[in-house]
């Protein structure tokens, strides 16, 4: 690519980091933003490679692009991940661990760069080809998409990998050959070593005829998104659920397309019009008592009342139990749901006797009597006139006396622990916010 096509792209006085794999794509997009980066003095370059520990090769590739991070005056880091291939095969869960790792390594306002090119444009439309994706699947990839709170750019989308061979060549780079490009087992491989290399000689516009392909689907997309961005927003929720019943009541075309705007919203990989169907069947239209769900990788779909959610799959809180011996100190609540500390603004609680000890646990059953209400409650009864998801009963912190509930942070006290006329003190649940956006 001429360095002033990279003037369209990016900010001149942008923070890039290049995803330094060390093989010829990457080490070409590096070695062009390094000479346009001597070109814009306000502008920050830095590598990051992915070590994914699946090739007795990866320490070598490691160190090869430390090496030449280090000729060229570039800062390198190197990503350690683990991938876990039982679930989606070892190419998806290598390029999930990637990503993640890349996303989580940015700094704020830093732009990630990826060199996937034009011949990895057509086997990737192959590929959603394959497996019968429809327009969103066929865009393929974007040249610049959101990744979290920052952006993706993909500059080299337009050109040949022959191309980029012969910038390499000319530039007398060095890169490495990952052996596992040569396994067609995997199918990305297979199309790349058998089946594009005949497509090319017989067509040797194939994928600049597919790139032509993918963004014409991308075009519509974007239409569509346009058209339903209207009616899409008066769905969605303020917490980011969905008010599905109008869906109910339109054609199935219009609500499929809404249902995959929101999940793609939410994070979620494109539903097939199978799992579409199943989230009307199975979710949207079983009986009103059910809690029904449906999984979906690492996330799953549940319905509370009239409201879809697309929930991250956590592991279960019912049976865990956290002592707080000294409530000078702040307690940290197990995934992320944040810390409990103790305040002296308010007397709601009363303070625990000698022989009392503290604990936090995620589940309770039987009757509780809460402050300003008349009789007792079931706690099944009670999240559900609180309008507590079912899922997320479990993600409440429920503070203890012994065997006793004493207060759930933020939602009520019971008379057992309220303060009456002595000082006490109260419950600050700083991660209160986050617990809510899981609903």
């Amino acid at each position: 690519m001429p360095l002033p096509a990279f003037d369209a792209m990016l900010q001149p006085d942008a923070a890039l980091v290049v995803a330094f794999s060390g093989g010829l794509d990457s080490t070409v997009l590096l070695h062009q933003l390094r000479g346009w980066q001597a070109q814009h003095p306000h502008s920050h370059l830095r590598a990051l490679h992915v070590h994914h520990g699946l090739s007795p090769n990866a320490d070598r590739w490691a160190a090869h692009c430390l090496s030449v991070c280090e000729q060229w005056q570039l800062p390198c880091e190197v990503l350690r991940v683990t991938v876990d291939g039982r679930e989606n095969g070892i190419e998806a869960a290598a390029r999930i661990a990637r990503y993640q790792a890349l996303s989580a390594a940015l700094l704020p306002g830093e732009v990630l760069l990826t060199a996937q090119h034009l011949d990895d444009q057509c086997e990737t439309f192959m590929l959603a080809l394959k497996r019968g994706s429809g327009p969103a699947g066929l865009a393929a990839m974007p040249a610049t998409r959101a990744l979290g709170s920052h952006q993706l750019v993909r500059p080299l989308l337009n050109q040949s990998r022959q191309s980029l061979e012969a910038y390499a060549d000319a530039h007398q780079l060095v890169w490495i050959e990952d052996e596992s490009n040569q396994d067609q087992r995997y199918d990305r491989n297979f199309l790349r070593q058998r089946l594009l290399p005949e497509l090319y000689q017989r067509w040797p516009h194939f994928a600049e005829a597919t790139a032509r392909s993918a963004a014409l689907c991308s075009e519509q997309e974007q239409l569509l998104d346009e058209l339903l961005a209207g009616q899409l927003n008066e769905l969605i929720q303020p917490d980011g659920s969905l008010h599905f019943p109008p869906l109910m009541v339109m054609s199935e075309l219009r609500a499929n397309a809404l249902l995959r705007r929101w999940i793609a919203g939410q994070g979620g990989s494109m539903p097939s019009r199978d799992a579409l169907k199943r989230i009307h069947d199975e979710v949207m239209a079983s009986r009103e008592d059910a809690q029904p769900k449906l999984r979906f990788g690492q996330a799953e779909l549940r319905r509370y009342r009239q409201q879809l959610y697309w929930l991250p799959l956590l592991s279960s809180l019912r049976d865990t139990e956290l002592a707080w011996p000294d409530l000078c100190q702040p307690l940290a609540l197990p995934q992320n749901l944040g810390t409990l500390r103790a305040s002296q603004a308010q007397s709601l609680l009363r303070y625990p006797l000698p022989d009392e000890q503290v604990s936090v646990r995620f589940h309770a059953q039987g009757h509780v009597h809460l402050v300003g209400r008349h009789g007792g409650r079931e706690m099944k009864k009670l999240w559900q006139e609180l309008q507590i998801p079912p899922w997320q009963r479990e993600r409440l912190p429920l503070i203890f006396y012994n065997q006793t509930l004493i207060c759930v942070p933020n939602l009520f006290v019971t008379h057992a622990g309220a303060a009456s006329h002595q000082p006490g003190w109260q419950i600050i649940w700083d991660g209160a916010s986050r617990a809510g956006e899981q609903q």
